[in-house]
């Protein structure tokens, strides 16, 4: 079965011979949708947790170049954002998802993607540009160079218990550089602080409609699988707030690495006592306390989701005729 795919994808010799460099063409294209984000703060880390109110947007740019009848290469770069919030995506009422209510992380990731994807139509096109399907369904798969940047807000007096010094200003933090799971905290058994720049893998399904003779009108939906657990700032356990607090932690702003790392204090419950007043940001709910309980889950990693539609122009080509003397 996968000999016979692989025999009917793969361009012959005699296929690149009667595919000429006259009926290759090019086109770029603008796009236009949506991305949705798989991970640790939704209700549960798979496609089924989608929740539509946490879509953002996603626009991209592409240059694409069809070698054989049926297969094109395409090299793109998109902007997508993706957000979760524990307590829109989660109820106080629903037993299974009280804890990540309780939990009450959040964050925004602005992602920046460079991919280059190979596309396989269903349908071939043995002609030139003009006389190409009306309607075409496609898949495509690739490599792809994202770069990310998992942020979260802190509105200052939101933390009960913070006064003065102790609070931190009202803004967004970039969470990399605090390690709120105590990356950076010297001589501790904690995970290495993550990278911002990463390797995805591309996927997905389209669908191609021929506008008229030089645009084409497409929608598809592509998976992006990476290998990172941290577009969301969370994968392992709780550390302990002393020890974000203290001298050994390298991180640039102690005070936010302390806060940002348990924010259950925040949420819109009544929280338990406070069993060590003596350390600022301590836990207060009970949800992470003591410190080593499980933030998230380093067992799965993250994924995002980039759906919607663009708009392309076919670039006339330009073969120059042989010159006889």
């Amino acid at each position: 079965m996968l000999l016979a795919i692989t025999i009917t994808l793969v361009p012959t010799d005699a296929d690149a011979q009667r595919f000429t460099l006259r009926k290759r063409y090019a086109s770029v294209g603008v796009s236009l949708g949506a991305t949705n984000y798989f991970g640790d703060i939704v209700p549960e880390p798979d496609f089924t947790s989608m929740r539509f109110k946490s879509t953002r947007p996603n626009v991209g740019i592409s240059y694409t170049y069809r070698y054989f009848p049926r297969i094109s290469v395409r090299g793109s770069f998109h902007w997508g954002r993706i957000i979760g919030d524990d307590a829109k995506s989660a109820a106080q009422n629903e037993t299974e998802n009280r804890g990540r209510y309780m939990r009450n992380l959040s964050f925004r990731n602005d992602i920046k993607e460079l991919s280059v994807v190979g596309i396989v139509d269903l349908y071939e096109n043995r002609q030139t540009y003009r006389r190409r399907p009306d309607f075409v369904p496609y898949g495509f798969a690739g490599i792809a160079v994202i770069h990310h940047n998992p942020k979260a807000y802190y509105e200052q007096g939101s933390h009960p218990g913070l006064v003065g010094e102790e609070d931190i200003p009202t803004g967004w933090y970039a969470l990399q550089p605090l390690g709120t799971e105590g990356q950076h905290i010297e001589g501790a058994d904690n995970p290495e602080p993550y990278k911002r720049v990463q390797i995805a893998i591309p996927f997905g399904l389209g669908i191609r409609y021929k506008v008229d003779r030089y645009w084409d009108l497409a929608f598809e939906i592509g998976w992006r699988k990476t290998f990172t657990d941290y577009l969301d700032d969370a994968s392992s356990a709780y550390v302990d707030k002393a020890s974000l607090l203290g001298s050994s932690n390298n991180s640039p702003n102690r005070q936010a690495s302390a806060i940002f790392s348990d924010r259950s204090a925040e949420g819109e419950f009544t929280p338990v006592a406070d069993p060590n007043p003596a350390v600022p940001y301590l836990h207060l709910n009970g949800y992470g306390t003591p410190a080593n309980l499980r933030r998230g889950d380093n067992t799965d990693k993250d994924w995002y989701i980039v759906s919607g539609v663009s708009l392309n122009y076919i670039l006339t080509p330009r073969i120059k005729s042989p010159k006889f003397r």
